[in-house]
């Protein structure tokens, strides 16, 4: 596969100043403090690529500071020099890709779905819900190749927004969330036939009201420099996300992240051990082939998250076990219908042949899933279950899809206030 690589016979044109870099003096960290990507699972300084402020990428796109990392990338906010001096700043993010082959290959496949979902059908009304690839290339660095991905700038992700309210979003604040989420996997499941398996408050992100935010948190930059860590062959800055509380409404919340994405429109049977713990679908957990429902399932166990404050499934024991998130399944729902059992390849290590749960002393100690919500009363907490129940349900095919859940007398309570 051919990355479009921009290429400029001359940048003389471009009357902007590239320089970014601050007279301000940066702190700087002790060099045997482990900081942002070198806490990460298998890190090897070599795969990441060693980008320095003010760098220009791609030829095009000049870094100013650092948005975050994870265990396959780091991420930059970069400005687009293709401006003329009268033009006001164009900001983009930069995912800088690792080098190893794994990660490799997980990049091409994110940029193929990317592109796929930025082309299905602009018209719908979810696709200004998903972030899209805006632009991609390939750089060499000293160990390697890295694929760089290029997206819009977006705000803070749902938890962090969430922090400025207390640590969880109002119910009419909400509802104007999830009906942007939903309008997303909508567009996600029907249009481009795509399964996100990540959904969380992490992987969802509001869009920016004011551009000028960006221009405060470059200046910002330049003035009070990131921190940083100097070793032999790279500078480890620290992340600056947050660009402050929202003056006015932010932008609607965007689905990101499709580096655990898969086609659902395959022939082969999807049987991938995917999602967080908290989030795992049943028949992801007893080895049931899964499907888009994978989607709505993660979607109904989030919203405990941003209504309680509280993740509605968090495992029995401390360190995650099937048995125990079966455990507190059946305590929010009930046992699961032999149908379901019937379909599930591990059946027999947790049910016996009458369809028993073998680990029933895990069970006792959970909530169900009515005393699980405490913010809410009567009528509304009614409405409420009821939409979670449209989820939250053993068999896949018993689970409401995107469009029908957007039609839920749960959200129309919203939309008629």
């Amino acid at each position: 596969m051919r990355l479009p690589t921009l290429r400029f016979a001359s940048t003389a044109r471009f009357t902007r100043s590239l320089s970014t870099v601050s007279s301000a003096k940066a702190t700087l960290l002790p060099s045997d403090e482990l900081i942002e990507e070198e806490r990460q699972d298998e890190y090897n300084p070599q795969a990441y690529y060693p980008v320095r402020l003010g760098e220009v990428l791609g030829g095009v796109y000049q870094v100013a500071f650092k948005l975050g990392y994870g265990r396959g990338a780091t991420v930059w906010l970069a400005r687009d020099t293709r401006r003329w001096w009268w033009q006001h700043d164009r900001y983009v993010a930069i995912k800088v890709t690792r080098n190893d082959r794994l990660f490799r290959a997980a990049a091409l496949r994110e940029m193929e779905l990317l592109r796929h979902i930025a082309t299905a059908n602009p018209a719908h009304l979810g696709r200004q819900c998903v972030r899209t690839m805006l632009d991609s290339f390939e750089i060499e660095g000293p160990h390697g190749h890295h694929y760089c991905l290029v997206y819009e700038p977006l705000r803070e992700p749902l938890w962090m927004m969430q922090l400025r309210t207390g640590g969880k979003y109002t119910p009419s604040t909400l509802k104007a969330i999830l009906q942007a989420v939903l309008h997303g996997l909508d567009y996600l499941h029907s249009e481009c036939h795509i399964i996100h398996t990540d959904l969380k408050p992490e992987n969802i992100l509001f869009g920016l009201e004011d551009i000028s935010l960006l221009d405060r948190a470059v200046k910002d930059e330049a003035e009070h420099p990131s921190s940083r860590k100097v070793t032999t062959d790279r500078t480890i800055y620290l992340s600056r996300f947050d660009v402050g509380p929202p003056k006015t409404p932010p932008g609607p919340p965007k689905i990101a992240d499709f580096d655990h994405s898969y086609r659902g429109d395959g022939q082969e049977l999807l049987e991938d051990f995917i999602q967080v713990n908290q989030y795992r679908a049943p028949e992801v957990v007893m080895g049931i082939p899964w499907s888009y429902s994978v989607d709505i399932w993660n979607f109904g166990m989030m919203l405990w998250d941003l209504l309680q404050g509280d993740t509605l499934c968090v495992g029995a024991e401390k360190e995650y076990t099937r048995e125990g998130h079966l455990a507190e399944l059946i305590a929010l729902l009930g046992p699961p219908p032999k149908d379901f059992l019937g379909r599930a390849k591990l059946a027999h290590c947790f049910f016996d042949d009458n369809g028993e749960f073998k680990y029933d002393h895990l069970v006792r100690d959970h909530r169900s899933l009515d005393e699980s919500v405490t913010v809410l009363e009567g009528e509304e907490k009614a409405l409420f279950l009821k939409f979670a129940r449209g989820m939250l349900q053993w068999l896949p095919e018993n689970r409401k899809t995107a469009k029908e859940l957007l039609r839920d007398p749960w959200l129309h309570d919203f939309l008629r206030n």
